[in-house]
């Protein structure tokens, strides 16, 4: 049962009158009763369902503010006879009743529900509302709208949510990534000059001898020097569609993380009918997004071309496309592209989705033309595109 779905009360039954049968109940029963009339809103004390004071969890007070800000979500008009709370009184009392994780949820149903244009006009209200990736994307979204001081809040915000985001994949990513790059890069040859100190010394340092005050070196690890020169190249290439935006977030996050890498080039693009080129930015996560220009058409082909002319060693180089697949042009435009990238030995990887939560709406039967011609279509998790490069790079 959903709050909002509400009992039907008979015209010809009288309203109960529970409160002294509700008061004797044990104070476990009455924190139960006092969940389920939160949860089914103020029609249910028709059929006799109150809010009991002196819940196992709750305090008496509480409860009302707690209904108060509910009703001012979900039921209509504000509950019974309207609401006088508003939009700073409600976050008030959002992150005084609620901890953080209810406090994301219901955040993300006052932006669903009462539209953003207060939120935006307002900057201390911009301070007190939790950083999440909805927000950020509602500010991206709606950032037109912003007045020059809720605009440096707003980046605030959304510097936050990408400084979490980075700071939770990277040791990940960094691991699948650098892993693979350490079996690509070492040689056996023992050239003096292309010696690995940092490995030597660090995979060594079991071999102190405190005696003698001197590190005894077992093996000396050494760079391959035609690879060392060589290094991967990845090109992010990002669809700036509205029903994209999320993707594009862990697209950005993503970049400025390969950018950090050794033995790792990074370009990043974004791309609608017209192609941007800001490799030059992958290391400013924020400053990507907050280029972004959402709707307008999609020219998947286009983009595409344009990567290939950075291109310099196929062999080493892996296209990371994020679309929804839907072409604005001729699809044998794009298949034939892919194809003839695939073929020169570019590696081709085509994301309908990245992140956590995304519901890939992506074109599949354009993406299974992809595939079939040497890209692979994937739906996953920043950590699982970092494994399945990893396997790339590794051969």
């Amino acid at each position: 049962m959903s709050r909002g779905n509400k009992p039907r009360s008979s015209a010809a039954t009288p309203a109960a009158q529970p409160s002294a049968t509700l008061q004797a109940l044990p104070a476990a029963d009455r924190d139960t009763v006092s969940r389920w009339r939160l949860l089914i809103g103020k029609d249910a004390e028709r059929a006799g369902i109150e809010l009991c004071a002196g819940g196992a969890g709750y305090a008496g007070p509480d409860l009302n503010a707690t209904e108060e800000a509910l009703g001012y979500l979900y039921d209509q008009a504000g509950g019974q006879g309207g609401s006088t709370m508003s939009v700073p009184h409600w976050i008030e009392s959002v992150n005084e009743l609620f901890p953080r994780q209810a406090k994301e949820v219901l955040e993300r149903e006052l932006i669903s529900r009462k539209g953003i244009k207060q939120l935006l006009d307002q900057p201390d209200l911009l301070e007190k509302i939790e950083p999440s990736i909805e927000l950020t994307k509602t500010l991206l979204t709606h950032r037109d709208l912003l007045t020059p001081k809720t605009r440096m809040l707003a980046r605030k915000v959304i510097d936050r949510v990408v400084a979490d985001l980075k700071k939770k994949l990277e040791v990940r990513v960094e691991q699948a990534i650098t892993g693979a790059l350490r079996k690509d890069r070492h040689s056996p040859r023992r050239v003096y000059r292309n010696i690995d100190l940092k490995t030597t010394l660090r995979r060594n340092l079991k071999n102190w001898d405190e005696a003698l005050g001197k590190l005894l070196v077992e093996r000396v690890y050494y760079y391959a020097a035609e690879q060392k020169k060589r290094p991967w190249h990845v090109i992010v290439c990002v669809d700036q569609s509205g029903s994209m935006l999320e993707s594009a977030i862990f697209s950005a996050v993503m970049a400025s993380i390969f950018a950090e890498l050794p033995g790792i080039k990074t370009s990043l693009v974004l791309f609608d009918t017209q192609v941007v080129d800001l490799s030059d930015q992958v290391g400013q996560p924020v400053d990507v997004l907050l280029s972004i220009q959402l709707g307008g058409g999609t020219d998947i082909t286009g983009a595409l071309q344009y990567c290939s002319t950075l291109v310099r060693e196929p062999a080493r180089t892996i296209v990371v496309l994020i679309t929804d697949f839907y072409e604005g042009r001729s699809e044998a435009d794009l298949v034939r592209t892919v194809e003839t990238m695939a073929g020169a030995d570019v590696r081709m990887i085509g994301l309908g989705a990245l992140g956590y939560d995304a519901q890939p709406q992506y074109n599949r039967s354009t993406a299974k033309k992809l595939r079939k011609v040497g890209m692979d279509i994937l739906v996953c998790t920043p950590e699982k595109l970092a494994e399945c490069m990893g396997e790339i790079i590794k051969g």
